[in-house]
């Protein structure tokens, strides 16, 4: 049944629009057409683009038996991933965009660079057999040539990379769905110390509670991107990455970061369940977010936070998705390539 499922979905990927390769932030689920995600940005989105082929990879490499559905599975995501056209979205520069448009071509004009989300662009793009980067395209472009570093403490934990305070907790998330951040390392940093002093951080942020919520606590943590009660969604963050702590927790953010904080994401889970149940769990798992504060529960559930939280939870229960996904020998490839290693 599983397998049915991958390939009717890898199928309809096959079929849906591509723009150089690349599919689009939001898809029509019945006909394939893109839907615009903002006026300009109704094209080719890298970065959503790679996160896919992140899960189809690890879908290829999960199914490995020697026979026809199987086959044609691996035989489709090949196809899939290899024509995503990486190059194009460098604009012959030595760094990659977000997005391209067939109306606005390059308009939105955003560079994908470091820290953030979207390591995981740059790994796939290296690791491309027929539209390869070059390592000067991520050490320029994304690392900034190191100045992606930051290397400050907060909290007592120094912070390798990114924003003060560490930014949103989806950073440390949506490129390690796949990618074993364990003992990973290059010229920049240790993966795996780069998200856990992040989830540390957003973590203590809630114990000390500089914005007096009533409700953040050891056991109530987890700023990152959800739906919000007072602007609808944004992404939240220690201090207000952007201005955007307004008391919003979002489970998402302290259970898919169950591999790096064990026990303080336990904590925050037994909270979650047992004492803010009958607002908070429903037919999908956990609700997207809740503020106390606003006396809100959101009503939603968003694909793109529950999907971590049970990859998360199984990485740090078994490392199954880390392992199958680090078998591709493409993607092995690719980190070599770009000076990483593991220790």
């Amino acid at each position: 049944e599983v397998l049915e499922r991958v390939l009717q979905i890898s199928n309809f990927l096959k079929d849906a629009d591509r723009f150089h390769g690349a599919w689009s932030h939001w898809i029509d689920g019945t006909t394939g057409k893109a839907l615009p995600f903002s006026q300009k940005d109704n094209g080719g989105d890298l970065v959503e683009t790679a996160f896919l082929v992140q899960g189809l990879i690890a879908a290829r490499e999960y199914f490995d038996a020697d026979n026809p559905l199987e086959d044609s599975l691996r035989v489709l995501v090949d196809t899939l991933w290899h024509g995503v056209n990486w190059q194009w979205y460098t604009q012959g520069q030595n760094v990659l965009y977000w997005h391209w448009s067939p109306d606005y071509n390059f308009e939105m004009n955003m560079h994908i660079s470091g820290w953030n989300e979207s390591l995981i662009v740059y790994i796939l793009a290296a690791a491309s057999p027929t539209y390869p980067i070059t390592p000067e395209v991520y050490h320029q472009g994304w690392a900034r040539n190191g100045n992606m570093a930051n290397g400050r403490y907060f909290y007592d934990l120094q912070l390798p990379l990114g924003v003060d305070f560490g930014g949103p907790l989806f950073f440390a998330h949506y490129s390690f769905l796949g990618l074993d951040p364990r003992g990973l390392n290059d010229q920049y940093a240790n993966y795996w110390e780069q998200n856990r002093i992040h989830s540390l951080i957003n973590h203590r942020y809630a114990i000390a509670n500089p914005g007096n919520f009533c409700h953040y606590s050891d056991s109530l943590w987890g700023l990152t991107a959800s739906d919000d009660p007072i602007v609808g969604y944004q992404a939240h963050a220690p201090f207000g990455f952007h201005g955007n702590d307004n008391g919003t927790i979002t489970p998402t953010a302290a259970l898919s970061s169950f591999p790096y904080t064990p026990v303080e994401s336990m904590k925050a889970l037994r909270t979650f369940y047992y004492y803010l149940h009958d607002d908070l769990w429903g037919s999908y798992g956990f609700k997207d977010a809740f503020n106390l504060s606003e006396e809100w529960f959101a009503s939603s559930y968003l694909a793109i936070d529950q999907g971590p939280i049970v990859v998360m939870i199984e990485n740090y229960r078994s490392g199954l998705l880390w392992e199958v996904f680090m078998k591709n020998e493409e993607v092995n490839q690719g980190l070599e390539t770009l000076g990483f290693y593991y220790d």
